[in-house]
């Protein structure tokens, strides 16, 4: 009888969300001054479920009212972080539609 040796790699990925910030911006979506979450995603490339090193991260902002998600780059993220976000437009909207109100 011959034996053979199996090797078992156990890999994947794992997304975790933080919430960075919590602002109260004009919705481009349904037009409503609502609170939006500021949220990042980091995902890790995962080994033996011990997360090693990230693979992707994104950025978003999301309506409470009518749950609308705006994806962010990271500087437009890190701006809205900072507070001085009333110049950034969302993909896709124009300037105007997403400052947040004061």
């Amino acid at each position: 009888m011959t034996r053979s040796a199996t090797n078992v790699v156990i890999f994947g990925f794992r997304t975790k969300v933080f919430v960075l910030a919590m602002m109260t911006l004009l919705c481009p979506r349904c037009g409503n001054p609502a609170a939006h979450p500021l949220h990042r995603s980091v995902t890790k490339f995962t080994l033996f479920f011990i997360p090693l090193f990230p693979v992707k991260s994104r950025y978003t902002t999301q309506c409470t009212f009518c749950g609308f998600t705006n994806h962010l780059s990271k500087d437009q993220a890190g701006q809205l972080q900072q507070g001085g976000g009333q110049s950034l437009p969302p993909r896709g909207y124009g300037a105007n539609q997403y400052p947040p109100r004061m």
